[in-house]
């Protein structure tokens, strides 16, 4: 199935935000989405999408392919987009590997663009008596990629298609637009990573691994068991940022020890395409039965004689045991792994903070939060977010801020109420802080719309159906003048009694 329209504007809407002088340019090409129609379809008129692959060397250079059917013009390889392209870059991919014979796994992204077009260009196309094709416009999405090689692979030209092929230095790029923008992203031809993975042990000789949701085509190594950790994006600092940031969404409450790099290991992605991955070592000694896992299946401990019996790429059980035999266990008294026994043991508690803010008509803000968001997706929340490294107010203040343009003085904050919540049995607990702004500067908007759909007031007495139950609990308090309470410790408490 060729890619939605949806998922195209994505990408367009994506693309305008680092180039928003190109949104009149592209406003066919928005107009083409908004219709009921297949936007990739060459029958779609007056345009339709196509996609262009723009390779590049260690030197530096772009691959150039003489097309025929456009008179012989040197242009990147690139065409129309097919029934069975999954994505727009994995069109781009085909294209490269139909015309020139490059294959997915010699190709990598580069850090600067990630998944992202380097440029969608506009051109039209003339009339085709032969085809029954009459004049029409191409929006080429161009996809950049570094060589894994050293050297180029050996061209193999379609030769019904192409007559020729070429590597030019980017200052001699046939496309005005694209030659422009490749020297401004100083592209280099040289791969480095683009993902990061946790080699998490316990000091003790074991290893933490993931088994992830069984998605063929979407998800890398699916379902399989594989390191925790995830892709670049543009958000990113560094590459330690991405896998703080990927381990903040897949496990919230795990917390590593000696984060330090450890290897460049290759991967594969859905597409084909080869994955420089920065693996990072660190330790915890948790037991992970009581982590909130939020995405995948589960998380277990195994030493390096069980990889044998699992579902596990071979470069994965490589790494482990290598990093076995350079590490060996700690059989210390510090090395046994913290485990949570019913209260034998501290336990350290996740620590929220959400804002309660009433309008002079005694009305509650709260956000929808997104169908796809990892916690509570379409239910009515607080604002509200997780402490990193910083106090509790500071964190609000942030999250007021980055959530919803609000503008909130700590000064003018007080603690409203307290939930101590269990999710589920085996849950870590959670300390939510709710505090209670009595001024505030600024009105709510959707500054996250990945993780928020919109804000709106509610009468504390008509609160929707679809809400947090320790969000409906605070709420009810706060206006009782209650400071305290909990939710989930009665069933907890009894599952380890059993």
């Amino acid at each position: 199935m060729p890619p939605s329209s949806t998922a195209i504007r994505e990408a367009v809407e994506a693309y305008l935000r680092r180039h928003p002088g190109e949104r009149d340019a592209l406003a066919g090409l928005l107009a083409a989405l908004d219709r009921p129609v297949d936007a990739t379809a060459r029958t779609t008129l007056p345009g339709h999408v196509t996609c262009a692959a723009v390779v590049i060397d260690r030197q530096g250079r772009v691959l150039h392919i003489r097309h025929r059917a456009s008179g012989g013009l040197v242009l990147t390889p690139g065409g129309h987009i097919e029934p069975g392209d999954r994505t727009l870059l994995a069109a781009a991919l085909r294209e490269v590997s139909e015309e020139a014979g490059i294959a997915p796994g010699d190709l990598c992204l580069t850090r600067q663009l990630l998944g992202s077009p380097i440029d969608i260009d506009v051109h039209d196309i003339e009339a085709n008596p032969a085809k029954g094709e009459p004049a029409h416009r191409h929006y080429d999405f161009r996809y950049v990629f570094y060589l894994t090689g050293e050297e180029p692979p050996a061209i193999v030209l379609q030769d019904e298609e192409v007559s020729g092929a070429q590597w030019l230095p980017q200052p001699e790029v046939t496309s005005p637009a694209l030659r422009a923008k490749l020297l401004a992203a100083r592209l280099d031809g040289r791969p480095e990573p683009v993902n990061a993975s946790a080699l998490i042990h316990d000091g003790g000789g074991r290893y933490l691994l993931h088994l992830r949701d069984h998605k063929p085509g979407v998800i890398r190594q699916s379902g399989a068991f594989a390191l925790l950790g995830g892709g670049r994006t543009h958000d990113d600092q560094s590459l330690e940022g991405t896998l703080l940031r990927e381990l903040s969404e897949e496990v919230p409450d795990l917390r590593l020890e000696d984060v330090k790099p450890y290897a460049v290991e290759a991967a594969t992605s859905p597409d084909g395409l080869s994955v420089p991955v920065r693996v990072f070592a660190g330790r915890w000694r948790g037991d992970p039965d009581r982590l909130a896992l939020h995405e995948g299946v589960l998380l277990r401990w195994f030493t390096p004689d069980e990889l044998d019996r699992l579902r596990l790429s071979p470069a994965t059980r490589d790494l482990i045991r290598r990093h076995a035999a350079e590490n060996p266990p700690d059989h210390g008294p510090d090395a046994a792994p913290a485990v949570w026994d019913g209260g034998s043991r501290t336990v350290l508690n996740g620590i929220g903070v959400h804002l309660h803010l009433e309008d002079p008509e005694g009305r509650v803000l709260l956000g929808l939060r997104h169908p796809d968001s990892k916690y509570a997706g379409d239910t009515w929340h607080y604002l509200a977010g997780r402490c990193e490294q910083e106090s509790a107010l500071a964190c609000l203040v942030r999250e007021a801020k980055e959530e919803a343009g609000l503008v909130v003085d700590p000064a003018d904050v007080e603690l409203a109420h307290v939930v101590h919540v269990v999710d589920a049995v085996g849950a870590l607990p959670l300390m939510q802080l709710v505090f209670k702004a009595r001024r505030w500067e600024g009105v709510p908007k959707v500054l996250e719309p990945d993780k928020c759909l919109t804000w709106k007031w509610w009468p504390r007495h008509e609160l929707p159906d679809r809400i947090v139950p320790y969000t409906r609990t605070a709420i009810a308090s706060i206006a009782e003048g209650r400071p305290y309470s909990q939710l989930g410790w009665v069933r907890h408490e009894v599952a380890h009694d059993k």
